[in-house]
C-alpha cells in the first residue's frame, strides 16, 4: 500500500478558463522522500493543496481524479483524519503563525483535537529539544529570524504527529544557516520513517529525495 496514490489528477481555479493540474498520476511509498520540481506556474502549490485536502474544502474549483492516503481516498476523511495523517508547511512561516507564544503555538493544534495535556506537553518538550529551540518556548514567535520561525511552523505540524509531511519551497525565504537547520531536521525525520513531500526549484534543497517527480512534463 503507498502512503500516497494520485491517480488522474485535474484542477481548475474557479473563473479560470484552463486547468493548472491536467491528468496528474503517481504514487509515493511509505517513508520514502520525493521531491516535486517544475517551472513557476505549473501547479506545484495546487498539488499541494490537492494532497492535504485543501482542494475542494477550501480552495474551489473543479476537481477530478483521485487522491489516496495509504489506501483511503480523501474525499471521505475528516478534517480531524487528515491534520492526523497528513501535515503541510508553506514558504512563508509567518502566514502559519498567530499565536503570542511559541507554547500557545504547538499547543493550538492538539487542543483542538482535544490530546491530554500532558501528552500535549511532552510532545512540545520532545520536539523543541529536537529542534534545538527549549529556551524559547515561551518566547514571541515573531521575535524570532526567518529560520528559527520556520522550524516552529514545522514543529506545530509534528505536534499532531503526522505520518507525511509536505513541504511547499519552505526553504525559498531562509538565509544559508537556516537552511541548513531545517536540512538536518528533514534528514532526521526521513530516518524515523516519515513520507516527505518536498517541493522546491532549487537543486541544492532537494538532495535528500529519493527520486524527482517533474511536474508538467508531458
Amino acid at each position: 500500500m503507498y502512503s500516497i496514490e494520485v491517480k488522474n489528477l485535474s484542477f481548475k481555479y474557479k473563473n479560470m478558463k484552463e486547468n493548472i493540474l491536467n491528468h496528474v498520476n503517481f504514487q509515493v511509498k511509505a517513508g520514502e522522500t520525493v521531491a516535486i520540481i517544475g517551472q513557476s506556474g505549473c501547479g506545484k502549490s495546487t498539488l499541494c493543496n490537492c494532497l492535504c485536502g485543501l482542494i475542494p474544502k477550501v480552495y474551489a474549483g473543479e476537481l477530478s481524479g483521485d487522491v489516496f492516503i495509504y489506501g483511503e481516498n480523501i474525499k471521505n476523511l475528516s478534517h480531524a483524519e487528515i491534520v492526523r495523517r497528513i501535515g503541510i508547511i508553506f514558504q512563508n512561516p509567518a502566514t502559519q503563525l498567530f499565536s503570542p507564544t511559541i507554547e500557545d503555538e504547538l499547543a493550538f493544534g492538539p487542543e483542538n483535537l482535544c490530546i491530554d495535556r500532558e501528552e500535549i506537553d511532552f510532545r512540545m518538550k520532545k520536539i523543541l529539544k529536537a529542534i534545538n529551540m527549549e529556551e524559547y518556548r515561551y518566547d514571541n514567535p515573531n521575535n524570532l529570524s526567518g529560520g528559527q520561525q520556520q522550524l516552529i511552523a514545522i514543529a506545530s505540524v509534528l505536534m499532531l504527529k503526522p505520518s507525511i509531511l509536505i513541504c511547499d519551497e519552505i526553504m525559498s525565504w531562509i538565509d544559508k544557516e537556516g537552511k541548513e537547520i531545517i536540512k538536518n531536521l528533514l534528514l532526521k525525520l526521513k530516518d524515523e520513517g516519515k513520507t516527505i513531500i518536498l517541493v522546491d526549484h532549487e537543486v541544492e534543497n532537494i538532495q535528500l529525495a529519493d527520486r524527482i517527480i517533474h511536474l508538467g512534463e508531458k
